[in-house]
């Protein structure tokens, strides 16, 4: 397995000159707390792109396979699992398809890891390099309404707005406050709107990495 050259501090970069098409895969990514419906709205993002023939795979929540605790309760050691367990889905997703949408990234992750644990140094580093691998992030804003109940995530509404807040204290702080992706906060007055709203922003892009792409394997 070839070793990163020295000097690749952004991922897309190191993709770029890995790649022998020169191209770069497309990678989207909700944020936000937990209980703002993050992974319906995928689904329903995944399904309008499908629709419009564009080659997808979606990724959702890694933590409900986690062997371990989760929300409050959740173990440094689950967190690491986790936060591993995401970057390897992303992966495999990108093998499956040129587009991937996945319901969070490693910051919402790390999120939780904070929260119980604080800020971890060595760790954020990796994660801020990691953070340059998605092209889009879409802010998913928490909602007046319960938490739905599904077994599984926390009805804490205080918990949730802990998360909310945490992540954005992230994004405003280095090493996460300078990321390459635009980050695009979505409108809390139009829900029925959100899934159109990702697909229109996301458009553009898709547009953009196919001229990359072809215009790269034409040269080679």
């Amino acid at each position: 397995m070839e070793r990163c050259k020295p000097g690749f501090h952004n991922f897309a970069s190191m993709l770029e000159q890995n790649d022998p098409d020169g191209g770069r895969d497309l990678k989207v990514a909700l944020i936000g707390t937990h209980g703002v419906g993050k992974t319906t709205l995928v689904y329903e993002v995944c399904s309008l792109l499908k629709k419009a023939h564009h080659n997808v795979e979606l990724v959702t929540e890694v933590a409900r396979q986690s062997p371990f605790p989760v929300n409050a309760e959740t173990t440094l050691a689950g967190q690491l699992w986790i936060l591993h367990q995401q970057i390897a889905a992303e992966l495999e997703a990108s093998l499956r398809a040129p587009i991937v949408i996945t319901d969070r990234s490693v910051l919402d992750n790390y999120c939780y890891l904070v929260n119980k644990f604080a800020r971890q140094p060595q760790l954020e580093t990796w994660l801020a390099w990691w953070m340059t691998s998605y092209s889009l992030l879409v802010g998913v804003p928490t909602l007046q309404e319960e938490i739905p109940r599904d077994g599984f995530r926390s009805e804490d509404r205080a918990f949730q707005l802990r998360i909310h807040n945490l992540l954005n204290e992230l994004l405003s702080s280095p090493p996460f406050n300078n990321l390459s992706a635009p980050i695009i906060w979505l409108d809390a007055e139009k829900r029925s709107n959100w899934a159109a709203r990702i697909v229109s922003l996301t458009a553009p892009l898709i547009d953009s990495s196919t001229s990359t792409t072809l215009r790269n394997r034409a040269a080679h």
